[in-house]
């Protein structure tokens, strides 16, 4: 099924321009329309182009009327836009049919989103560094991909580590959200982090010692963010080295001690992040958690 994907870059300016060629041509490669901002390649010291110019590739995205709205890479820069984002406008364009997908710093679109209008994002991909990759990109990735790009997706599975298995099933209704950790942390106390109470709170993140990473978890904590969820779904956190300093203060040690401090389940091997291995997952819509064993699934039935 052809679909129009719009590409644009609402953070970080893109340095590797192969990878933006590759994913442009493996989407028409699928048999998508696909289209280019003109300012997808802008760029001004970190950021892809001044504040204005991501703005208003952001509000072009949204006028677009593309079945997806994908960004090319995550990075940093939504949050210093976030007050000037037309959410009337995005809100809008996804009650036509838009999908605005992304991960990393594009959780803090997805949040002031969900904040201000109710309506449900994506969290997946990036144009260059999952779909423009050398060589082919993830088999379960693409598929996820393909699955939202053309509305079949109705969940996804994983399964636990042994030592989380569960003997009494477990069957969970709420709100899924979340996405990379950094971001939501630094949105706690600003009108851009969602209130949702009874939901189903995924995370991730890349570069954070699982020291910072405590850090971060122990703000939505003190917040009463965290104590509201009715679970916890870990993704992967990469990308980080430990110090002699350390001493045995691993991840493992700071979801040891989230769940002392929680009562609600804490899952991990959730295949989403900065991995090539990455499910789709829609940011702001009511989903069915149901664990047996070691068997995890998140559904939600069709979302257009």
């Amino acid at each position: 099924m052809k679909q129009h994907i719009y590409v644009y870059s609402p953070s970080s300016a893109v340095r590797d321009k192969a990878a933006i060629r590759r994913g442009v041509a493996r989407l028409k490669s699928l048999g998508h329309e696909v289209e280019l901002d003109e300012a997808a390649l802008a760029s001004h010291m970190r950021f892809a182009g001044d504040d204005e110019t991501r703005l208003a590739a952001i509000h072009r995205a949204a006028a677009s009327g593309a079945d997806v709205a994908l960004i090319t890479r995550g990075g940093y820069g939504l949050t210093r836009i976030l007050p000037g984002i037309n959410h009337k406008a995005v809100a809008k364009a996804i009650r036509g049919g838009t999908k605005f997908v992304g991960l990393s710093d594009f959780t803090a679109f997805q949040c002031a989103v969900l904040a201000k209008t109710g309506e449900t994002t994506w969290a997946g991909p990036a144009l260059g560094e999952d779909l423009g990759v050398e060589g082919e990109p993830d088999d379960i990735m693409l598929d996820c991909f393909e699955d939202l790009v053309t509305g079949r997706g109705e969940g996804t599975g994983w399964r636990l580590p042994a030592a989380e298995a569960i003997e009494k099933p477990l069957n969970l209704k709420g709100q899924l959200w979340g996405g990379n950790l950094a971001m939501l942390s630094s949105l706690v106390g600003t009108p851009w982090l969602p209130d949702v109470p009874n939901g189903i709170l995924f995370i991730e993140d890349v570069s954070e010692h699982p020291y910072r990473v405590e850090r971060m978890l122990t703000q939505l904590l003190y917040a009463g963010v965290l104590k509201r969820q009715r679970a916890i779904l870990v993704g992967h956190f990469t990308n980080y080295k430990s110090y002699p300093h350390d001493r045995g203060f691993k991840l493992e040690t700071v979801l040891d001690w989230l769940r002392s401090q929680v009562k609600a389940p804490v899952l991990t091997n959730l295949p989403f992040g900065h991995v090539p291995t990455k499910v789709s997952l829609p940011v702001g819509a009511q989903v069915n958690l149901a664990v047996q064993g070691r068997d995890a699934f998140v559904l939600w039935g069709h979302q257009h």
